[in-house]
């Protein structure tokens, strides 16, 4: 068993509850109130922008080039998308703003701007994996069962194709590549971290779906 897999079936039943969120079902189907969608995509124009830096400074204490050019490209990859947003659903459902992060964003982006600067490479690494990996699984089961006419069709084929595909397996064969050589301390922070983070993919869809806010 690789690390990743196995990672993935220690956070499997975080993974289901995220699959089956009423945001993603809704999603799924069409049937997702705009305004719900018009907040998630503005707290998540504002989550590219620090997983952008969390990923650069990552990519910084890389042990080698090539994983440091990688998650220097992913880097790239996250603005690039936040750009898009901007010119693309921001237009299109009217956000004028982003506004300011709720809560589940500010503790998402927090924790990896967190990991990537105090944490080693390899704990990095896994920490970031759910935003890649949760996200490619969530797309794919969408896409396999979309709907016709659904609304957010462009968002489930932004995360349901090959091209995003690519930086996923990409990234899942750097973490195994860096468990295989960590010493198991190193690959129980990885995994610690792979949790966190995944729960904090849960909170972040959660609170898109209740358009939770600062309560004070």
């Amino acid at each position: 068993m690789s690390f990743t897999t196995y990672l993935w079936e220690e956070a499997l039943p975080i993974y289901r509850q995220i699959s089956q969120h009423p945001f993603n079902q809704e999603l799924k189907t069409g049937t997702l109130p705009v305004e719900k969608f018009k907040f998630y995509i503005a707290q998540d124009s504002l989550y590219l922008a620090d997983f952008a830096r969390a990923l650069a400074a990552a990519g910084s204490r890389a042990g080698n080039s090539h994983d440091a050019l990688d998650f220097f490209q992913f880097a790239q990859n996250a603005i690039l998308v936040e750009r898009a947003l901007h010119l693309s659903y921001f237009k299109n459902y009217e956000i004028d703003n982003a506004g300011t992060k709720g809560p589940g964003c500010f503790a998402y982006t927090s924790y990896l701007l967190s990991v990537s600067a105090f944490e080693s490479f390899e704990v990095a690494v896994a920490a970031l994996l759910p935003c890649f990996w949760i996200y490619k699984k969530v797309g794919d089961d969408m896409y396999a069962s979309q709907s016709s006419g659904n609304p957010y069709q462009s968002w489930i084929d932004a995360y349901g194709g090959e091209e995003f595909g690519h930086s996923v397996r990409k990234a899942l064969d750097i973490c195994d590549r860096l468990a295989e050589q960590a010493s198991a301390g190193t690959c129980t922070k990885m995994r610690e971290a792979y949790l966190t983070a995944s729960r904090l993919e849960y909170i972040f869809w959660d609170d898109a779906y209740h358009l939770r806010t600062w309560p004070c």
